[in-house]
């Protein structure tokens, strides 16, 4: 089988699909007009984020069996064109779930010990000792949003913090000992911490507004490291103005574009990024959460072991 590899990966990858007899071709530059115009020679599709894989796309790529993205989401994907074609599609959420939760975890520690500002103050000579006063997890409610792989390693990594972990999810059954499943109400009922692992869908687009984030009974912190198109940036603003959010962790900004290696579609800052970005109880960064060393690897070991379990004697 003739493999495409759109975006550069962990050498792992090509070694392990070469290795079980696979053929690989690397095209890092080519634009999505040219790629379409020889997918039809490939058997396979290695992809990232680099552009939409729409049905123009697959309608050019006549012998396509499996496109697999080096990630843990598919909304890159015309996924339901896509499998109508009989094409299948793989992921590897697996892979980088322990980064996520670290990262997720890491936010909401520098949030409630207020670490990136008291660097700041004491960078510029400042020995502000009472303004820093943190707060404990110890005895705090964490809410997850989406309980798939990102979800549960997160709960995983609240166990030695003696917090309550609950969680909501479009699927029954599962909470698992980590983490109580309960209704969205029940959620917004005790939450005190609110994080985000859920893919960008129809159902979560723009599913943080102002009407979900005074649906909380009690003022909330927040982490975002799933999708920033899932949080309205200007509604945020204004509930972290209001004290409604006590402070956020943003791994996802609501205007990256779709690759997720730029921030802006526009060259122009939207008021509301402007106003986000001036805060001091915000903590941001660019889309790094399952993004270690470690994690490159574990997606490349992933995505080749699917690949050749599903493919190798084809």
């Amino acid at each position: 089988m003739k493999i495409l590899h759109l975006d550069s990966n962990h050498s792992l990858l090509l070694k392990m699909l070469k290795e079980a007899g696979f053929w690989n071709e690397e095209n890092y530059k080519a634009s999505k007009a040219e790629i379409e115009e020889i997918i039809s020679k490939y058997d396979g599709l290695v992809i990232r984020s680099r552009f939409n894989i729409d049905k123009q796309f697959l309608d050019a790529a006549k012998n396509l069996k499996f496109i697999a993205r080096v990630g843990a989401g598919l909304e890159s994907i015309d996924t339901e064109y896509a499998e109508k074609l009989g094409i299948k599609l793989i992921a590897a959420p697996e892979g980088n779930r322990n980064a996520v939760a670290e990262h997720a975890l890491g936010m909401l520690l520098s949030l409630f010990n207020n670490l990136n500002n008291a660097d700041r103050e004491v960078k510029s000579g400042l020995w502000n000792r009472e303004p820093n006063r943190g707060i404990e997890l110890d005895g705090k409610t964490v809410g997850i949003i989406g309980y798939g792989n990102m979800g549960k390693a997160f709960a995983k990594k609240l166990k030695g913090f003696d917090c309550e972990v609950i969680c909501y999810d479009i699927k029954e059954n599962v909470g698992d000992e980590n983490a109580t499943q309960v209704s969205l109400k029940e959620l917004q009922r005790k939450t005190d911490v609110l994080s985000l692992h859920t893919p960008w869908t129809p159902l979560t687009d723009k599913m943080i507004d102002s009407e979900f984030i005074n649906s909380f009974s009690k003022p909330f912190w927040l982490i975002n490291t799933a999708r920033g198109k899932s949080v309205v940036t200007a509604d945020l603003v204004a509930a972290l103005q209001s004290g409604k959010i006590l402070g956020a962790g943003l791994d996802v900004l609501e205007f990256e574009k779709l690759s997720f290696e730029t921030l802006f579609d526009s060259d122009n800052l939207p008021n509301s990024l402007k106003e986000l970005f001036a805060m001091n109880n915000v903590i941001l960064s660019p889309h790094i959460a399952g993004w270690t060393v470690e994690s490159k690897e574990k997606l490349a070991k992933v995505i080749a072991e699917k690949i050749i379990q599903n493919f190798k004697n084809q």
